[in-house]
């Protein structure tokens, strides 16, 4: 096949042009392309109002294709590349059955591939299958009753299971395309597979998570829910065994640690047997929210229904630290993510069409271990926990504390809704920002704010609403491990966003699927 690069269309085009305009590039007639398969697309709006949307595609044409490329004289035209990632397939297993702990992104893409390799995994997962979390999430939403079992953090699908569904990532990859094409199989839609800001939402998300798990299942493994993971049993340095809430010992001698950056009883487990674990950098700040058409005519020059909802990556540095957004959620939702009584956290979600009225993003500040007021390996999360438990302490339910722009630039406590109605559910409890976070935070905010609206028009405007705490970006800490992907506890392998070696959906994945790898023994490049 031939890889066509850079091909710009205006937003209103459809497939013919495209064909059309990869004809026209080599040099052949429309009859002689066989096939044709979009590798990538993206929209370029550097040059507003001229709107572009820009392919890369792969072609087969009739006839010899090395010669019709060299007769196009087209720069932008190559032989297409060919590199595919091979899921590893019956591989005997010498030992016992391995386990996963865990079942988001990072433990069930190592289950899936231990289940193709034919080593039946046994998944155990503390919260509930994604229809009765869903339920559960419902029904928090509705009357601020919160399931600490079963929440936006815990259960089928982890935390991403209630987000954006953002699976774009800034590594470089060869398993990406076949994680997106398992999602695929799985029932997210198909442009995931080229678009540069490929998303799957929490509607379609929902279902997705539930049919890799009965292909799990289909192929040997096991699933069970409800199940926590309390302790550990070991012997002379390696791992013997899993013990679980209810009091069962599981006999296990490798098991992927993939908890999630929220499963802080778990740490505390950790910690308390000697695990080696450090404190790490993340970050924390609130969820902003903006009038969809604003980013849109701000990104775009206009409000465009031919093309998709825009977003925004923005990043300020400051002397002391830096302030950037995260997790940016077109036509979204801004949701109550707690999962300890007592405590408020916020995140972002949005479905698969991005059709809410409010764009929001977190705007988060870094924060580093010298930062933490709190010593030791979870000092960070200590300070999470603190700003939590101040939240809820200000607003007295779960109903997040929340302020506008303007008000918080003149430290003056909000008393009602501007333009844009808050999205946050349960509701909002209107105040001062600066009495929920510490001074670290809210004097970057609002140093960053004014530098931010220059990048984004709009973005720092009065009635924008600011929802507040955003804690749970990443984790707060590192589980150790080394170049075989295990910790000095010998067959415990520290594995995704928990454990401090991936940041998203698809880099919790990768980090998945290779650590299976490592647990079966199969080498590959990257």
């Amino acid at each position: 096949m031939i890889r066509l690069r850079d091909i710009p269309l205006p937003p209103e085009h459809n497939a013919h042009q495209l064909q059309f305009e990869a004809a026209q590039l080599l040099h052949v007639s429309n009859s002689k392309i066989r096939q044709l398969r979009i590798v990538r697309r993206s929209v370029d709006a550097r040059k507003k109002p001229d709107i572009k949307v820009i392919y890369t595609i792969d072609v087969a044409v009739e006839g010899n294709e090395k010669k019709i490329l060299r007769a196009s004289g087209c720069k932008r035209a190559s032989i297409a590349p060919v590199s595919y990632y091979k899921a590893p397939k019956n591989i005997p297993n010498p030992g016992k059955r391995p386990v996963v702990v865990g079942f988001g992104p990072a433990g069930m893409f190592a289950a899936l591939i231990l289940a193709m390799a034919g080593w039946k995994p046994l998944v155990l997962e503390r919260g509930e299958d994604a229809q009765s979390r869903h339920e559960k999430v419902q029904k928090f939403f509705e009357t601020g009753i919160l399931d600490t079992r079963s929440n936006v953090q815990f259960g089928e699908g982890g935390a991403g299971t209630f987000s954006d569904g953002k699976l774009n990532t800034g590594v470089n990859n060869p398993r990406i395309g076949w994680i997106l094409e398992q999602f695929v199989k799985a029932g997210a839609r198909e442009d995931i597979l080229y678009d540069a800001k490929p998303h799957v939402g929490t509607d379609v998300l929902l279902h997705v998570v539930q049919n890799i798990r009965q292909r799990i299942i289909a192929l040997g493994g096991e699933v069970r829910f409800n199940t926590q993971v309390t302790g550990l049993c070991t012997q002379n340095g390696q791992l013997t065994g899993i013990k679980t809430a209810d009091g069962e010992l599981i006999p296990c001698d490798a098991a992927v640690l993939a908890i999630g950056h929220s499963a802080r009883d778990t740490f505390e487990m950790l910690d308390g047997m000697g695990i080696p674990m450090e404190p790490k950098p993340f970050a924390m700040g609130v969820r902003i929210e903006h009038k969809q058409t604003t980013v849109d005519e701000s990104q775009y020059g206009r409000h465009d229904p031919v093309l998709p909802p825009a977003d925004y990556k923005l990043v300020q540095h400051l002397d002391n630290a830096t302030v950037y957004t995260f997790c940016m959620c077109p036509g979204g939702h801004v949701v109550a993510a707690a999962s300890e009584e007592g405590r408020i956290v916020t995140n972002g979600m949005s479905n698969a069409d991005r059709d809410g009225e409010n764009a929001n993003a977190a705007l988060l500040v870094t924060v580093n271990p010298a930062d933490f007021p709190y010593e030791g390996t979870l000092g960070g999360m200590q300070w999470q926990r603190e700003i939590e438990e101040k939240a809820y302490q200000i607003s007295g339910s779960y109903r997040a504390p929340a302020q506008l722009v303007g008000d918080f630039l003149k430290k003056i406590p909000s008393t009602g809704v501007g333009t844009i109605l808050p999205t946050y559910r349960p509701g909002v409890h209107w105040c001062d920002l600066h009495a929920v976070l510490p001074k670290k935070i809210t004097d970057s905010i609002a140093e960053a704010l004014p530098l931010l609206n220059g990048k984004l028009r709009g973005f720092s405007a009065e009635d924008a609403v600011m929802t507040a705490p955003e804690t749970r970006s990443s984790s707060p800490v590192r589980i150790l491990r080394d170049d075989t992907r295990q910790s000095q506890l010998r067959g415990l392998y520290p594995t995704g966003e928990g454990a401090g070696y991936a940041g998203g959906i698809m880099s919790a994945a990768i980090d998945g699927i290779m650590t299976a790898e490592a647990i079966l023994g199969v080498q590959y490049d990257r």
